[in-house]
């Protein structure tokens, strides 16, 4: 769950005194909307912060200087990856 997928927040105070935060939301998928307790000393608000990007700028800018993966290097890797597979096997079941 993500904070746009929050419709409503609020706190849900008991007559015995515990109180809890209500989160009603909107499935993304199945556009259902639902309900959602939890205990006020639980709750933790960061939560529903939006989640950071994997890549910083200096990462992005490498990978734009380094252009579209071309085919032979898709055939390099997957050799290697058969080479990989192949290891981990003979690794695994040693004769």
């Amino acid at each position: 769950m993500v904070a746009t997928d929050v419709l409503q927040r609020g706190v849900y105070l008991t007559v015995l005194g515990s109180s809890y935060v209500y989160v009603r939301y909107r499935c993304r998928y199945c556009k259902r909307v639902g309900e959602y307790y939890v205990r006020e000393k639980d709750w933790d608000p960061a939560v529903l912060q939006p989640a950071r990007g994997g890549m910083t700028r200096g990462e992005l800018e490498k990978f734009k200087q380094m252009g579209p993966i071309t085919p032979e290097e898709v055939v390099t890797f997957r050799r290697g990856l058969r080479r990989f597979t192949a290891f981990a096997k003979e690794v695994e079941q040693p004769e």
